[in-house]
């Protein structure tokens, strides 16, 4: 037996983008930053920001869309996948993606409101579409 579940509460590094499949589907991308603060080997306190790639479909999708915006802190409950891919510099890179299951808002004017994939009828993507292209982040990205 396997399992894959990532919980991560953070903050997005850009507006949802909102799209379609040919089917009609709608899918949710957008980025979610974590921080965490850490000595260094001199004593030093460093911030280090980790960088998600999240998709949502279903009506999850809608719904972030419509609430979200860039800064915004979120819960987002799902399935983690490391995307390994090359630069145009030819150095090796990798994107964190998850593909969400569940997905609460925080903060003021979220209305505490909680979305999981078991309560809404989704439709998983097909295997022939193509995944969302990678992504590179810079610490001038960082929304906080």
């Amino acid at each position: 037996m396997s399992f894959n579940k990532i919980i991560i509460v953070g903050n997005l590094g850009r507006d949802p983008e909102l799209r379609y499949t040919p089917q009609g589907t709608p899918v949710c991308s957008f980025t979610l930053a974590t921080n965490e603060r850490r000595k260094d080997k001199t004593g030093e306190m460093q911030d280090q920001t980790t960088w998600f790639r999240i998709t949502l479909w279903g009506r999850q999708a809608e719904t972030a869309s419509q609430y979200l915006t860039k800064g915004r802190p979120v819960y987002i409950e799902g399935r983690l996948r490391v995307e390994e891919w090359t630069d145009r510099d030819g150095k090796a890179r990798h994107t964190l993606e998850v593909h969400a299951t569940e997905m609460q808002f925080i903060g003021s004017g979220g209305g505490g409101g909680g979305f999981r994939s078991e309560d809404t009828q989704t439709e998983k993507p097909a295997a022939s579409e193509p995944a969302a292209g990678p992504a590179d982040f810079a610490d001038d990205d960082v929304p906080f």
